[in-house]
């Protein structure tokens, strides 16, 4: 068997294997990518009357959403300019759940309290990541088919690779004339279609393997050069031998304060509230509106609010170093966030074209079978014909 062969062979069973799941991630993938500004056309308590008046500080919507609440443990609370909700973050592994609780920043108002669990692009995000399954089962499978997906977007483009230049202008162009067959077109999609999106599809993948694989993601960043850990750790405060007497305003108020003085053009500004007596309070400022790449974290003391430095990429952005901001980019690069809304949109025609190459394939090798099985029985009878001329004959066998 030719290379070409076994290539073509490998890409058929491959595809066949996991086209329903490449499927499911393309088009959740094609969902998601305007989830953000379809929440924000559909969901009118994301947003707040301009006032001029200072926001209620963290400790103060920290009272108000526990209370709609109550047992769930605060997360983070995020600021995000004054046009918008201050959101109340309950997130936890186990037990599991998560809940934004939306409230005017300016007046502790309680707009709006939504589980995030029946939220429809949270749904839609759980498919894509883990097609609906649990994350231990789910989060491998995404990963090794995505890498299956890798494969085949590459030995497709060995297969469609023309021999010659006369080929070479056949295969760059749909041949839609009239009276064509619709399995030609059906060829013909497949082919160009999977020709002009491999190129970026692949990068939508590569982006994707970062998140399955950890393996994949140090790979990554060993070869741009990194040096630190590509896994969080929190920072921890050192817990004093004696309580602090203070009659000072609460810690992660007076955190968010320095940090709003430092940082006045902010976009969002997100303060993480301690879940242990060892904790950091941990802030993160984007002066970016729609990525997330040059997110500031901040780490400090949540007795002496002294700053801890940390050794993983998600510390300071001025102390990100290439490697470290190549994978920072990584989820904004991967919805197309990085071009803003143009990227957007490229990210989401192409996760719809990418959807569409295991139909295309599998109609490619449903009607090559169906054509074997109609020739199979002619081809038979004639090579049975050639040594028994009677078989044509209604008079039965005679031995």
């Amino acid at each position: 068997m030719t290379f070409k062969k076994t290539i073509r062979q490998l890409h058929l069973w491959f595809g066949l294997a996991s086209g329903i799941v490449i499927f499911v991630i393309s088009i959740t993938g094609c969902l998601y990518a305007f989830q953000e500004e379809i929440q924000n056309a559909t969901q009118p308590f994301r947003f707040v009357e301009p006032r001029q008046a200072a926001f209620l500080p963290p400790s103060k919507l920290q009272a108000i959403a526990t209370a709609q609440l109550p047992g769930k443990h605060l997360h983070a609370v995020m600021y995000s300019g004054p046009q918008k909700a201050a959101q109340a973050i309950f997130f936890q592994f186990d037990p599991s759940y998560y809940f934004l609780v939306y409230l005017n920043p300016y007046t502790g108002e309680v707009l709006e309290v939504k589980n995030m669990d029946e939220d429809f692009f949270r749904i839609v995000l759980n498919g894509h990541f883990y097609l609906w399954l649990p994350p231990a089962i789910g989060q491998p499978f995404v990963a090794y088919t995505t890498l299956i997906f890798v494969f085949m977007l590459i030995s497709g483009i060995v297969l469609w690779w023309p021999r010659n230049k006369v080929a070479a202008k056949q295969r760059f162009w749909f041949k839609w004339k009239e009276g064509l067959q619709w399995k030609r077109k059906n060829y013909d999609l497949h082919n160009v279609i999977g020709f002009y999106t491999s190129w970026i599809v692949i990068i939508l993948a590569l982006t994707g393997l970062v998140w399955g694989f950890e393996w994949f993601s140090k790979s990554v960043y060993s070869l741009a050069g990194g040096t630190k850990s590509t896994l969080f750790q929190e920072a921890v405060s050192a817990k004093p031998q004696q309580p602090i007497a203070t009659n000072q305003s609460p810690a992660i108020d007076r955190i968010w304060t320095r940090m709003q003085t430092e940082n006045p053009a902010a976009k969002t500004l997100e303060v993480h509230i301690p879940d242990t007596d060892t904790a950091s309070i941990a802030v993160n400022i984007n002066t970016e509106e729609g990525t997330f790449w040059k997110i500031d974290y901040r780490y400090f003391d949540q007795y002496t609010l002294k700053e801890l430095p940390v050794n993983h990429i998600y510390g300071r952005f001025q102390e990100a170093r290439l490697a470290d901001k190549l994978l920072r980019m990584n989820y904004d690069i991967h919805v197309g966030a990085i071009w803003g809304l143009p990227g957007k949109i490229l990210a989401f025609c192409i996760s719809l074209m990418a959807a569409s190459l295991p139909v295309t394939g599998f109609l490619i090798w449903l009607g090559r079978r169906k054509k074997a099985k109609k020739s199979t029985p002619v081809s038979a009878a004639r090579s049975r014909s050639v040594n028994k001329p009677w078989i044509n004959s209604p008079l039965p066998e005679r031995s």
